[in-house]
């Protein structure tokens, strides 16, 4: 899997000029914010990671891939990424309109607001990133937009705490238009585990490099984490979702074990080190066991 793609690689890549990088407050320590038109960018993009975040307001079709799912766009939607989770995106349609920003983390965590974010789209590992938008929702989001990018070409001596401003507004529009059933609170003590656990889980992905060794493996391992007793842990995770806390580690690494099968160019042995298989052929039963294919025919049948 390719390294995390950096914001000077991507201006590298849309053939923008950054000459001006640092003009926009990087050199202040404030983090850095910028915002483009969608059409500026291909309508294809390489399967990876970004270390930066990206709010996109999309307008055309196409298909945005994930390691083990992907999601057809078909109508306006407003699209959440952060630097956890890798992606691609396939355009469908001839015309890709909307609007873009991306920024850091410094950016987003420099005022005091960001306690109120731990449970937003932006934030929040394993949350669904894709909002389809109705139309009052569409004019809402363009206008956002829309300011955001005379905001951004203004010399107005405060711009990018109003650029700031914007930013929590659409994130906030997103967290109150999914409220009833995307960021309900846990109720009891077995869900608020459990949340925990998938939340640590989820964190544990993707790995970068094959000498990366996956450190959680096993239920004692997450329980040792969160502080409570792996039994306590186990009978939380079941009661909660149905399935338990070992099923879970282990469809999220078979996932990951997909991800890497197809996108990347690690042999199966370091794919298998990178999992935490002592030895390959325990990797190979496991994925076999886990999809009636090995590990090898997969990648055949991908070449």
């Amino acid at each position: 899997m390719e390294k995390p793609e950096t914001i000077e690689a991507f201006y590298k890549r849309i053939n923008h000029n950054t000459s001006k990088l640092s003009l926009h407050n990087v050199g202040l320590g404030l983090g850095h914010f910028n915002i483009f038109p969608r059409s500026s960018c291909s309508p294809h993009t390489n399967y990876s990671r970004r270390d930066f975040y990206k709010v996109s307001y999309i307008i055309g079709t196409g298909k945005l891939y994930y390691a083990h799912q992907w999601i057809a766009i078909d109508r306006p939607a407003l699209m959440f990424s952060n630097p956890l989770v890798p992606y691609s995106w396939e355009a469908a349609s001839p015309e890709q309109a909307g609007w873009f920003c991306l920024f850091t983390e410094d950016f987003i965590r420099h005022d005091e607001r960001v306690s109120n974010l731990q449970e937003s789209p932006l934030f929040k590992a394993g949350a669904c990133p894709v909002y389809f938008l109705n139309e009052q929702q569409q004019a809402e989001i363009s206008g956002i937009f829309r300011k955001m990018e005379q905001e951004m070409h203004s010399d107005y001596t405060h711009k990018f705490s109003m650029l700031r401003n914007y930013l929590h507004l659409v994130i906030h529009e997103a967290m109150k238009w999914c409220a009833t059933d995307k960021f309900e609170k846990p109720v009891n003590a077995s869900a608020r585990i459990t949340n925990l656990f998938l939340d640590l889980l989820e964190r544990q992905f993707p790995i970068d490099a094959p000498d990366l060794v996956l450190q959680l493996r096993a239920p004692q391992n997450y329980a040792h984490q969160l502080s409570v007793h792996v039994n306590h842990l186990n009978r939380s995770v079941k009661e909660v979702t149905g399935k338990t806390t070992s099923v879970h580690i282990s469809d999220r690494i078979l996932k990951e074990a997909v991800a890497l099968l197809r996108h990347s160019d690690w042999n199966i042995s370091e794919i298998a080190y990178s999992l935490g298989f002592e030895y390959p052929a325990h990797f190979t039963n496991f994925y076999k066991k886990k999809t009636g294919q090995s590990p090898a025919s997969v990648r055949k049948s991908i070449v």
